[in-house]
């Protein structure tokens, strides 16, 4: 089972994953996608989330994309589980331009 992030390892962390936050007990980013850029943007993200086995909660209102992650299996905590995906997000959000 994942083991939960202290403070220092989560603040860390999120050096790596641009436009990322934490609120609470959740790591968080919104992106700015026009309408013809949301699926091929979340189509990359989903196979980011199937290569780590772990997934986002997703939710789309026109105009952005906002992600927000945690750990169910670790009590809804921070894990390295969430650091990974919000790496690839941010990694796959600049590669499309956002």
């Amino acid at each position: 089972m994942p083991e939960p992030l202290s403070d220092d390892q989560i603040t860390a962390g999120l050096a790596k994953a641009e436009g990322w936050t934490r609120e609470g007990d959740e790591l968080t980013a919104t992106y700015k996608v026009g309408r013809a850029n949301a699926l091929p943007f979340y189509t990359a993200v989903a196979a980011a989330e199937d290569e780590l086995n772990h997934h986002a909660n997703v939710h789309i209102v026109y105009g952005t994309m906002a992600f927000k992650v945690n750990t169910h299996d670790a009590g809804n905590a921070i894990t390295e589980l969430d650091l990974a995906l919000a790496e690839k997000i941010a990694a796959i959000a600049a590669d499309q331009g956002f």
